[in-house]
């Protein structure tokens, strides 16, 4: 096996582009030399540079070909077309059956002659989400100006050409530690002498050093740093000699809101933010240098603090200036602001909110002071849309309203400022769900609003598309009502709309590694418009299907259902009261007797919500069940007692359905 070694070195790459660009350059090469057997690929990525590294057979050997042509009836242009292609006579042909066939000999191909055929028109096609023409390279494209290709087979050049430029040996190091071009031999080598042109090739090494790094210089001075692996990894693209430093944060920025300083830090610096002792913030920033410099890093620190400051400034005064005007006073601007054509203004949506808030707060029992500190959420939740801050840094928005009611001065503002603060959560499967009924009112008021509204106008999620995030909104909804154990009735809901948030919970739960089968036999069973009910039945079914009664009942309950199948599809449906006085057999009054005893108790518990203890009544089933089924037979001779027992496995049937649709469960 031959080594393969290239690296495509160009100006600066962004960081969000690297890691896939690197794993869509090593398919490409991998497909391209699949006929030489490519193995023990290894992918590179950086600032400047994508790289991959694989062994590959010495060439690709000589094989026969067989080329099936046109039939020996077709015409003689379909045959001309044929040989055209290929290249080839006629009388290299032969007839096998009603067909021309071509066999010929695929010569012998040299790894090295592979590579200069096939790669560089691979190379131009490499996707990017977005890319540039440069100088005088014609049509040619690159998500940035390529400088230098790195092109070995076994350390021999393979000299192609991709745009402007053609491949050799040689790649750059470090611009300011070690500028200038140097040879390399192959990709040890290449990562060898990187190194010690103060460039660290392998991306995971970098990460692990910025990680470890500014952790180590955080804990030297009593400090943690927050966790953030978008952060690392984008920053892990944006150095090659990371070398990771302490700064502090002027003490008169400390009182803004943290999400705020710690947000400016991130967006516009990719500084990491700190935490005392207590996991309070500190006064702290980490960040990574690009260089080792002679004076510890001094000087860069300084430069850093004093651009901090000037980002820092520029908060305080969106700040300052938002908390001039109060949150209600913004309403009216809400009204420039189209939530959806088909849907109407921000501010039709936050009145819609306040009204839902309100009758979902009375749903869940609220006092009244309650109430109205939740209608008052949900008509300010969208203010903070037109703030100052809000528009600098679109992701804070619910929290800066949050933060602006909490200062209001009305009563209750600080409940109704962490009702708006937390109304846009769940925001994703790890984000924590609002608490309180306040909190949860408003949350699930602006998540149903925004279900009903799409739906009201048609503008469903189909497929995979879902470009108003309807799914994720879905979810939030059930995860607020399981997680705080809601008692809300959907009801009112569209009954589409109904079945689409219960297909969610299908999805949660397969999501979870959980069999969605008894749901769906929960829901085959009524009373269907409260998921905590629901899940509470569904985890009672789950938990008795457990047991070895509940198994050996399930049993019985689709041999039943099956008998009935079989003998309703030969004289139809055996409906009908059950006549004690057909019974010949004392197993067959214990089994009505016990379905009536389950019909009076156990139904009447789950009709009270007492799921646990009604199972625990259907479990007194499975005795007279089984001795039913070991000493009766249901096809009795006589019609009278067959139609008679028929009944009474219709009435087991019946009575097990009222608690779930047990067919539908698998297994």
């Amino acid at each position: 096996m031959a080594e393969f070694f290239l690296e495509l070195f160009s100006e600066e790459i962004p960081a969000r582009m690297q890691a896939h660009a690197a794993s869509q350059l090593a398919s490409l090469v991998a497909e391209i030399l699949a006929p030489l057997n490519p193995a023990g690929a290894q992918t590179y990525y950086g600032p400047r540079r994508l790289a991959v590294s694989m062994d590959v057979a010495a060439e690709v050997p000589a094989a026969q070909i067989s080329e099936r042509g046109p039939r020996a009836s077709a015409p003689e242009q379909a045959l001309a077309g044929f040989l055209r292609k290929h290249g080839a006579t006629k009388e290299q042909l032969t007839q096998e059956g009603d067909f021309w066939v071509l066999n010929k000999i695929a010569p012998a191909m040299s790894a090295r002659d592979l590579i200069l055929s096939a790669l560089p028109a691979a190379l131009a096609k490499l996707p990017w989400p977005k890319s540039m023409r440069w100088g005088s390279g014609g049509d040619f494209t690159w998500v940035r100006p390529l400088r230098r290709i790195v092109c070995l087979l076994d350390g021999e050049i393979v000299p192609f050409q991709l745009g402007p430029v053609t491949a050799g040996n040689e790649t750059e190091g470090h611009r300011v530690h070690a500028p200038g071009a140097f040879a390399v031999s192959s990709a040890s080598d290449w990562e060898q002498k990187l190194r010690a042109h103060y460039v660290i090739a392998d991306a995971a090494e970098r990460r692990k050093i910025i990680a470890e790094g500014i952790a180590a210089q955080a804990a030297a001075q009593n400090l943690t740093v927050a966790t953030d692996d978008g952060l690392l990894d984008e920053v892990t693209g944006l150095v090659e000699w990371p070398v990771p430093l302490i700064g502090r944060i002027d003490d008169n920025f400390m009182d803004l809101p943290p999400e705020v300083r710690e947000l400016s830090m991130k967006i516009n610096q990719k500084y990491f933010a700190l935490r005392d002792q207590a996991g309070r913030p500190a006064p702290y920033f980490a960040f990574v240098a690009n260089l080792a410099a002679d004076d510890s890093g001094t000087a860069i620190i300084a430069g850093n603090e004093r651009v901090l400051r000037a980002r820092l400034s520029d908060a305080r005064h969106f700040w300052d200036l938002d908390l001039k005007t109060p949150l209600e006073s913004l309403l009216p601007k809400l009204e420039k602001i189209t939530f959806h054509a088909k849907i109407g203004t921000q501010r039709a949506r936050a009145e819609r909110i306040s009204a839902l808030a309100g009758e979902i707060a009375l749903q869940l029992g609220a006092s009244t002071q309650d109430v109205n500190h939740a209608t008052r959420a949900g008509l300010l939740c969208k203010a903070d849309l037109v703030t100052g801050m809000v528009g600098e840094f679109p992701e804070l928005q619910g929290v800066m309203g949050g933060y602006y009611a909490a200062k209001g001065s009305y009563e209750g503002a600080a409940e109704i400022g962490a009702a708006i603060r937390t109304h846009y959560q769940p925001k994703g499967p790890g984000d924590d769900v609002p608490r309180g009924t306040v909190a949860t009112s408003v949350a699930l008021a602006d998540k149903l609003d925004t279900l009903i509204e799409f739906f009201r106008v048609g503008e469903k999620p189909t497929g995979s598309g879902d470009p108003f995030a309807l799914r994720r909104a879905a979810l939030g909804v059930i995860r607020i009502i399981l997680e705080n154990d809601l008692r809300l009735s959907l009801g009112s809901l569209e009954p589409d709309l109904r079945d689409f948030i219960l297909e969610r919970l299908r999805v949660k739960l397969r999501s979870e590694g959980q069999k969605f089968d008894i749901l769906d036999a929960v829901l085959a069973g009524g009373r269907n418009d409260d998921l905590r009910d629901i899940m509470r039945r569904v985890n009672a079914v789950r938990d008795f299907l457990a047991t070895q009664d509940g198994a050996n009942l399930l049993t019985a309950y689709r041999r039943a259902a099956n008998i009935l199948r079989i003998e309703n599809g030969k004289d139809g449906p055996h409906e009908g009261e059950v006549q004690e006085d057909a019974f010949t057999q004392d197993e067959e009054h214990r089994l009505n007797s016990a379905l009536r005893q389950v019909q009076g108790d156990s139904l009447s518990k789950f009709a009270a919500g007492d799921y646990e203890a009604a199972m625990r009544e259907f479990a007194g089933l499975r005795g007279p069940v089984d001795a039913f089924f070991e000493q009766v037979t249901v096809n009795a001779e006589l019609s009278k007692i067959r139609l008679n027992r028929l009944r009474l496995l219709a009435k087991l049937r019946d009575t097990m359905h009222q608690v779930a649709e047990f067919a539908k469960i698998e297994g």
